[in-house]
């Protein structure tokens, strides 16, 4: 058998969980996809609804502030949810690379070792006995220890670093606000692995929920570099099957389903979906159309249709007190069974919100 392009899409849809929802609590998800990106925290719990049985909103709200499910940087450099056993050994794999990645940035705040280790210090005691601190909180902790939070981005690369380092991560909500907890009091019972074994772990988790995927789609997701990514896959490769299009070698678990599904079926997903930043090569979705967009519409690109594995076009949400307004906007004239799809999703959108929806399609 030889891979196309609409069967690479299918068979990601499948094994990231979308197509078949095979999951009932918000932390089975994370942990089938070992990191979900989350700098867009409204899409991000979203992101884990679609691939869970039945989920609402404040279901997962409520794994997030009771710390079953963690936020915290992790890759690229931006936001994962990850699970409190896994944080550990993930950031002792990846932390460096983000560091590394993050370089130029840091010196251009004027910050070094020696701030971040007076930012570090001040930030672990302020935390310390099951605090909770939102960020402007903290910024007046590291002003009273000397630390310079006022210039840039300063801030934003002080906590990460503290992330990075193990020291803190997320703590529950208050109200809209987003707090900060000593890692090691939200998470105490976090493995620890040794290298090889982390990079075996990490590779087994991605190509298992993201495949069919490459070796550079690893490599761009975690961070590592692509040696790194190869003697990951290495270790693990037995358990996969592979087949190459055109001078790309996918690597990927059949999953026991249809070869192609019901069309057509549509999916509404954030930019920041697993689907879509998983992977260097998106042209089994249409990329060249997902770069048009980017170009186009910058940071404005939040959330794109999916019809039958396919970027179909855009929407977006309205949040009302009583109802949500999903406006989609198709790239093209929809026929009567794809236009009712779309309405589908839609309501399903609703329903995870535990709202009344109205649907617009321009």
């Amino acid at each position: 058998m030889t891979l196309t392009n609409p069967e690479i899409a299918h068979l990601r849809l499948l094994n990231q969980r979308i197509v078949l929802p095979a999951f009932n609590d918000p932390a089975e998800v994370v942990g089938w996809l070992g990191a979900v990106q989350a700098q867009d925290y409204f899409g991000a719990k979203w992101a884990l609804g679609l691939r869970m049985r039945d989920a609402s909103d404040h279901e997962i709200d409520k794994a997030f502030n009771l710390g079953s499910i963690l936020r915290t940087h992790v890759m690229r450099p931006t936001w994962h949810f990850v699970l409190p056993a896994d944080i550990r050994w993930m950031l002792a794999l990846t932390a460096p690379r983000v560091h590394a990645l993050s370089a130029y940035m840091v010196r251009q705040q004027g910050l070094d070792d020696a701030i971040f280790a007076r930012s570090d210090t001040a930030l672990a005691k302020a935390l310390e006995g099951g605090q909770y601190l939102t960020r402007d909180e903290l910024k007046e902790v590291l002003q009273k220890a000397g630390v310079d939070v006022d210039s840039g981005l300063s801030m934003s690369y002080l906590m990460m670093h503290a992330e990075l380092e193990g020291i803190v991560c997320s703590g529950p909500r208050r109200g809209k606000q987003f707090t900060y907890a000593l890692l090691e009091e939200r998470a105490p019972d976090a493995k620890r692995l040794e290298r090889e074994e982390a990079l075996a772990e990490l590779a087994r988790r991605f190509f298992t929920s993201r495949g069919p995927a490459t070796v550079q789609d690893f490599a761009k997701w975690s961070s590592l570099r692509v040696a790194d990514a190869r003697n990951g896959l290495e270790a693990v490769k037995d358990n996969f099957e592979q087949e190459t299009l055109g001078n790309q070698t996918y690597w990927f678990l059949r999953p026991r389903a249809p070869a192609m599904g019901p069309s057509p079926t549509v999916h509404l997903l954030s930019v920041y979906d697993e689907y879509i930043s998983s992977y260097k090569d998106r042209s089994a979705i249409d990329a060249d159309h997902l770069a048009d967009l980017f170009r186009r519409m910058g940071n404005a690109l939040q959330y794109l249709i999916i019809l039958d594995g396919q970027l179909a076009g855009t929407w977006k949400r309205t949040i009302r007190k009583n109802i949500v307004t999903v406006d989609m906007n198709p790239f093209k004239n929809l026929s009567d069974d794809e236009n009712h799809a779309l309405t589908m999703a839609g309501q399903h959108y609703g329903a995870f919100l535990q709202l009344p929806v109205e649907v617009q399609i321009q």
